[in-house]
């Protein structure tokens, strides 16, 4: 495969926010209590596969649309042909589908939402405003499906991290919608954004809430530096998006931090976090 393919494939599939998801299988696996085990690189593997293949059906889908809003993407440019994604798009999400058999039966079913789920956005969200909520509803099945691949069942400390990652998707996805205007977006999905720090409260315990209150803090500033972009003159949406998006990393730390503490978590967290940024640098996020 030529360098220039490999790069069409990596934009495509918008590599940039992969670590991400990691980042999402690694904090549920751990809020269930998962431990060290030959599932959790299959979690990865198929959460990157659902991922990957997610994106390269977006781009076979907005198709039409790139060709007028977004000629840089690789088929308006003629990098690569619409129905070549399509069959990238189909193996990539049959193989994600496919790595999830080994995880039991409810961890598949999961993994089978997880999959409609992201084939509903992919065909409705240029139809219909209200399939937003799909995208957010993408990383609480991909939470979902690695807790309980972890444990057999999603314990409650699994539900209240998805519910949080849930939310400050949802508010990324609202902010998003304006990524290609010059009005200020709305400032009410800002709050949604806050709700991480409420669930990673319902978990804290006595040992524990020393380092939930540091991972809270660094949450905290890292909201205030994301949404800078957004009180400027001409309010640079996007750029605050690609920063909250890196942001789900920290999110996760902070449920994380509420449950199991150690240095070894905030290590791996702050190696993905570095990790995104270093892909947003070289590839587009969106």
């Amino acid at each position: 495969m030529s360098a220039l393919r490999l790069r069409t494939l990596l934009v495509l599939g918008r590599v940039s926010n992969l670590p991400t998801v990691w980042s999402n299988c690694f904090a549920a696996w751990t809020l269930a209590a998962g431990g060290a085990g030959p599932k959790l690189p299959l979690v990865l593997a198929s959460g990157s596969c659902l991922y990957v293949g997610g994106m390269f059906l977006n781009d076979a889908c907005d198709a039409e649309f790139d060709r007028q809003h977004r000629p840089e993407r690789p088929i308006p440019t003629g990098l690569i042909s619409r129905g070549r994604v399509w069959v990238w798009a189909g193996g990539t999400l049959l193989t994600g589908a496919l790595l999830a058999v080994p995880m039991g039966g409810r961890a598949l079913v999961c993994a089978l939402a997880l999959l409609g789920a992201i084939v509903a956005y992919d065909f409705w969200h240029k139809r219909h405003p209200s399939a937003l909520g799909l995208m957010a509803g993408c990383r609480l099945l991909l939470y979902l499906f690695a807790g309980i691949a972890a444990a057999g069942t999603a314990p409650p400390q699994v539900l209240t991290g998805a519910a949080g990652m849930t939310a400050y998707v949802l508010g990324i996805s609202l902010l998003a919608r304006h990524e290609s205007g010059v009005n200020r977006p709305p400032k009410w999905p800002l709050l949604v954004l806050a709700i991480p720090v409420v669930t990673a409260g319902m978990n804290v315990s006595a040992g524990t809430s020393e380092p939930t209150m540091l991972a809270g803090i660094l949450f905290t500033a890292w909201l205030a530096i994301a949404l800078l972009p957004l009180r400027q003159a001409k309010p640079q949406t996007g750029q605050a998006v690609g920063r909250l998006l890196a942001g789900i990393v920290i999110a996760d730390c902070l449920q994380v931090a509420a449950v199991a503490s150690s240095w070894a978590h905030a290590a791996i967290f702050a190696a993905l976090l570095g990790l995104t940024l270093l892909l947003q640098r070289r590839f587009p996020t969106t």
